[in-house]
Parts: C-alpha cells; structure tokens; sequence
C-alpha cells in the first residue's frame, strides 16, 4: 500500500512501470545493451558489414586504391580519410553553435548525416567528393567542410571526427547529390549503396500562382530533394516541376515544408491532381496465333477502329499499315523496312532475361512460335529462335528482334533506280497503270512473297537468285542501317501513339528491307530512326489497343465489423483481395488486397468514413504493372449487342458513349499532356451543321 501510495499507481502493473521507469530507464537500457552485445565499428566493417559498408570496385587499376580499400576495411583512424554521407537533414540556424559558420538570409541550413570510415576528419580542410554516379579517371574537385557533433537537436562544431564516429558535415549543399562520398585521396571511390526498395507513388506538378516565384521554388524543390531521401524531383522538357512522393500524407508534409521552409518565403504554390503512369500495349488478333500463312494472307477484315478516327487516323504513315504490319519508307524514298509488332508477355520476357524456359511459360511459348512462323513449335525451340535473331531487349518487357530472311539476305533487296517503289492509295486513279514494270515493283512483290512463306526463322541460306544489286543492300543494311533501326526501336517505345505514354510487352520484327543502290545516300541513321519510329506507332495503332495500369500492393487490419464497408469500397475501386487471416490473440483481420494506383487516391478518408474507423490506414506499395483488359474503342455492332448497350450514333466527339475506363483514362492523359483529345474535336461536317434557333 505504501509503494502503491508514494507511486501513485493503481496497479501492479503500473507499479512495475513507475519502478522501472525511475531505477531502469529506458533509453538507458537500449544504450547499455548496444553497447553491451553490437560490435564495435572495425569490427563490423571488417567481419559483419563488409558488403554494406564497401567501396565500389574502379574499371581499371588506380593507384592508391586498394590502400583507400584496406584502410575502409579495417576502419583505420590513422589511415586514408573516407567518409560516406548517407543523407542530408534540414535544421534551424539557431540550433548550430558555430559562430564562424557563413551567413545567410535563410533560416534553415542543409547538413549532411556522416560516418567516418577510415582516417580522421578535420574541420576546415578539403576533401575530393565523388557521387554515386562517379567515373572512374574523372577529374576530381575538392570542398571545404565544417564538421558538427549531434547532440540531440543542436550541432556543435568539433574540430575533428575519427573512423567510427557518425558527424555532420556542411558544405555540400551546393552538389545537389542524395549521397556523396569524401576521400582526401583522388583515388577513393563511392560507397556501393543499399537499394532502400521504395518507390514513389504520387506525383504532382508544382508551379507557383506568381512567375516571379519560379526561382525560389527551383530552390526549394532541390532543398526539399536534399533533405529528404525518398522525394523525387524531376524537370520534363515542357517545363513541368515534378515533385513525387511516398504517398499522400508524405506528399502534404512536402508541399507544407515547401512553402513554409525551403523556399525561404512564403508563397501560394499551384497543385495539380495526381499524375498517374500508364503503359500502352497490344493483344492477339483472333486467330493471329492459329496459322501464320492464313493470317498474313487474309485480307478481309477491316482496320482497327481507332485507326479510322481523329486524331489517331492522322498518324504519318497510318496507310501502309493493316494488322500490326507496315512498311514504314524512309525520306527521300532511298529505303523501305517492312516490320510487324506482336505482344510480349511477361513470362516469355522472363525467359529471355534467364536464357531459359521458366515454369509456366511453355503454353505462351508455343502460341508465340505459332504466331511467328516458327517450324519447330517446342518450347525451347522457340526461345532458341528468339534469341538467336535478338537485337535489343529493354527494361520495360520489349525486344526487337531481327528475322532470319535479313540475316541470310533473301528478304533484301537492292533496287537500281532513284527511288524505292511505294503502293498508291487505294481508289487513286493512276493505280490501274501500275504494272510490273514500275521501278522497284518486282522488289516489293519479291520481298512480300518471301514474308508471306517464311516466318521468324526464314530462309537460314542466301537466295540463290541474289544479284550483285542485292548483295550491297545487305552489306549496307549491317553496316549503316541496322544499329539505327535499333535507336528507333528505343525512341518510339518511349511514347506510344494512343496517349504518348511508354510502350510495354511487345516485340518488333524485322521482316523486310528494300534499299536503293544507284544512290548516293540511302539514308542517313536520322532518317531510319524517324522511319522505325513511324512504322511502329502505326503497326502500334492497328492493332488491339490496351493500355497498361500499375497495380499497388495493399495491407491492413479490420475488424469483423468493417468487413461489409471495406469489400464495398476495394470492388468499386476495382481492387482484389489475395489474402485474409486473424491476428492471433485480436480480434482483428489483416487483409492483403490489390488495386489499382489511379484508383488509389483518397482511399484512407473514404474507409475510414465508411467503416466508422473500424479499419486502419492502408499500407501502398507497388506491386508490378498490370494489363486492363477493356478496347477503349469498342462500339456495339452486332444485333445482340445493340440491343444490350443500345444504339450507338458516331456523334462530333465520335466517343463510344459508353461507360469505358481504358478511354476515360486515354483521354485524361491526352488532356494533361494538352494534346488532341477526341471528344473535343466537335466539328467534323462544318456544312451539315444548322442553326438551333431557326
């Protein structure tokens, strides 16, 4: 009773907590124990952190490195000074206790969070500085740093910090660098880094209300990048400032420090809804993956939809191409590329990466080889295929892939004359005179009978019918040709033709090349660029439009009670749940659910309002990119289909008039990007127009 009296507690439980709280602190005991059990700092760089804590390996031999490396190894204080500054923090002046230290209109100062690795540290003496991006044999600048003892929120300056020791260091704010490395040896290089895994997933634009703030906010954005590790700040070519976040509570805490902190004055800052990734792609054709010859052959069906109407029908070279095959010609007509885009999936992506056939793949394999014309339609057969004709493979799940007509030659073609030959329009009237004898005809038939008979592998010999002509279109094709046609590849995949958003699975063959001999120039590796960039946003719009969406990864507790509002709000937001168990000894639920990021947004407000607080705040994290499966240019045709969705009239904004979400977020997207967007478009017969009023 007396101790329950003199404590103030209830309970022997409080009891317990007031006793250790007064006799065992805790601070003091988390110190006592680190200092107790963890390993000093040598020998954790020397035993336990040797990856972490790391000097990345030069390209060549210098000098002095290996002793810079052994110095790190061994955290030598009497070695080579290198420090690594692992993130840079955002303090008030007031808290720095350095009369010496510049001064400065701004409030707040940047420092970097350090640990001495080898050698000793000195306050005012320079270092070299390498960044993460160093190269190896660059030449090296020095800077001049001031070093500080953390003590709680102040810093107080020391003259000099020892291997072991974790400082702060300022002077490099100006880098503009999230981590940099000191060395007082020109030889050193950067610390290899950890992959922290995060990702940001909100992104807005940020511009102030008044032009004249633009310099104070380029300030601040690289202020506010420096002092925290996970903003991203990115400039676009249209003069957007792209400030991307964790989420959206990390995303508000930004904007607030923006304004208040970095930009050193107040300011109104104009923010833009968030800024979602897209990805566009394509799907089979119905029977694309039954026979090849049928298909290449069949020539009944009609265009794809959306290459039929504004804007999209105004494509460069949208004409010469009908099911995801064109023949793209270059300017000046000295070259002509006949190539075809297909889908890509991910498995056989994998694939290709591993160099094997992975578990599961085996079915997309064999469709894939089935789809190409492939003879041998086994598995590895077929990835054999692909990578023996590979030319270039991306990050983004794409590949362009060279077939083996090119290779051997008997898809090539020399043509002796000025100019390539180009198909005339259908319905023009001078296409009655076509005959076999126009320049560069018998070419065009040649090399389209020779694509229509073989298929990815070809014809693995050299035509035996090759004149002279046809070799020196090949030798021109390898030696001045085929690495643009690979630059092309890589600059029309960063923008597609649906709403300039990156292209993602898919796999471009080469099929054909037609190149004039007589000649001078058969074009420069501009022009082939231009030509396969051209070639593949057409073959692009004729296909099967889809657009690719990323998917987060969501996890979060409820109780039984919130089950009924949270199940609600996933299914309209499109969400999936993958996973719901107990907590053991809880009355709680934690779920695992997916959903889509553009659906993301708000989502916290939305459950807690709807389950009255019965649910947690949801973790986010992105998960992996993921195909939506709806035609943005779907209209109903048939009989069934009109009497299900109703009859659908091509009105001025020729929009479906239904409820489509692939061509909301299209549309969304063409408008953020202030391109054409074709609901806007609301006159297409000025002459059948009339007057309301009359």
């Amino acid at each position: 009773k007396e101790v329950l009296f003199r404590t103030g507690s209830t309970s022997q439980d409080s009891v317990l907590r007031s006793l250790l709280r007064r006799y065992r602190p805790l601070s003091e005991s988390v110190l006592d124990a680190v200092c107790e059990h963890c390993p000093s700092p040598a020998i954790a760089a020397k035993e336990l952190r040797t990856h972490a804590l790391a000097l990345r390996e030069p390209p060549t031999t210098l000098p002095e490195f290996e002793k810079v490396q052994t110095a790190v190894a061994e955290c030598n204080p009497e070695g080579l000074a290198v420090a690594h500054v692992c993130k840079f923090l955002s303090t008030d002046r007031a808290n720095i206790r350095d009369v010496n230290l510049p001064s400065s209109d701004d409030k707040h100062v940047i420092v970097g969070l350090a640990r001495v690795l080898s050698g000793t540290f000195r306050t005012g003496q320079e270092y070299y500085w390498m960044g993460p991006k160093h190269q190896c044999g660059t030449m090296q600048e020095k800077k001049a740093i001031r070093l500080y003892l953390l003590m709680g929120s102040s810093f107080v300056l020391v003259d000099e910090v020892p291997a072991g020791h974790i400082c702060a260091v300022y002077g490099l704010e100006e880098l503009q660098l999230k981590t940099v490395t000191l060395c007082d040896s020109p030889d050193g290089m950067p610390l290899k880094g950890l992959d922290r895994g995060l990702r940001p997933l909100v992104k807005v634009n940020v511009e102030p209300v008044s032009a004249s703030d633009m310099d104070a906010l380029e300030r601040g954005l690289v202020k506010l990048s420096l002092a925290d590790g996970a903003v991203e700040v990115t400039a676009t070519a249209k003069g957007e400032r792209i400030l991307a976040c964790l989420g959206e509570i990390h995303l508000e805490q930004s904007i607030l420090d923006l304004e208040k902190v970095y930009c050193g004055k107040e300011m109104e800052l104009r923010i833009s809804d968030p800024i979602v990734e897209f990805g566009e792609t394509t799907t089979w054709f119905e029977g694309e993956t039954a026979d090849y010859t049928d298909f290449y052959e069949d020539r009944s069906h009609p265009v794809a939809r959306q290459a039929t109407i504004p804007p999209y029908c105004e494509e460069e070279g949208i004409g010469n191409a009908y099911r995801g095959r064109t023949r793209t010609v270059l300017s000046g007509r000295t070259a002509a590329i006949g190539l075809r885009v297909v889908p890509l999936s991910e498995s056989i992506y994998a694939c290709l990466q591993e160099k094997t056939v992975i578990e599961g793949s085996e079915d997309e394999l064999i469709e894939t080889g089935r789809a190409l014309g492939c003879p041998d339609l086994t598995p590895e057969s077929v990835l054999n295929a692909l990578l023996d004709t590979i030319c270039a493979i991306d990050e983004s799940g794409n590949a362009i892939v060279e077939a083996k007509g090119i290779t051997s030659g008997s898809c090539v073609r020399g043509v002796e004359g000025d100019e390539i030959y180009t198909a005339k329009a259908s319905g023009d009237e001078d296409d009655e005179e076509e005959t076999s004898l126009s320049p560069g005809r018998a070419e065009y038939e040649h090399v389209r009978n020779k694509v229509g008979k073989s298929g990815l592998l070809g014809d693995e010999q050299a035509s035996s019918t090759a004149t002279e002509a046809d070799k020196s279109a090949l030798q021109l094709w390898k030696t001045k040709m085929r690495g643009s046609a690979v630059a092309g590849f890589q600059l029309a995949l960063r923008s597609g033709p649906l709403c300039e958003e990156p292209v993602r699975g898919i796999v471009v063959v080469l099929e054909s090349v037609e190149v004039v001999i007589s000649s001078n120039d058969s074009g420069s590796g501009g022009m082939v660029v231009a030509a396969l960039k051209c070639g593949i946003r057409c073959a692009l719009l004729t296909r099967p439009a889809r657009l690719m969406e990323g998917h987060l990864k969501l996890t979060l507790h409820s109780s039984l009670a919130g089950l009924g509002p949270l199940y609600a709000v996933l299914s309209k937001r499109r969400g999936k749940v993958l996973e719901d168990t107990m907590v053991e000894g809880t009355d709680l639920l934690m779920i695992t659910a997916t959903l889509p990021q553009a659906e993301s947004f708000r989502l916290a407000p939305e459950l807690l309002q709807k389950s009255s607080g019965e649910v947690t705040v949801p973790e986010l994290e992105f998960l992996k990119w993921s195909r939506l499966d709806t035609d943005p240019f779907w209209i109903p045709t048939s009989l069934e289909e009109r009497e299900d969705f109703g009859e659908i009239l091509i009105n001025g904004d020729v929009s479906t008039g239904l409820d489509n979400t692939a061509l909301k977020y299209i549309r969304q997207v063409r408008e953020r990007k202030g391109l054409l967007v074709d609901s806007s478009r609301t006159v297409i017969a000025a002459e059948k127009q009339r007057t309301l009023k009359r």
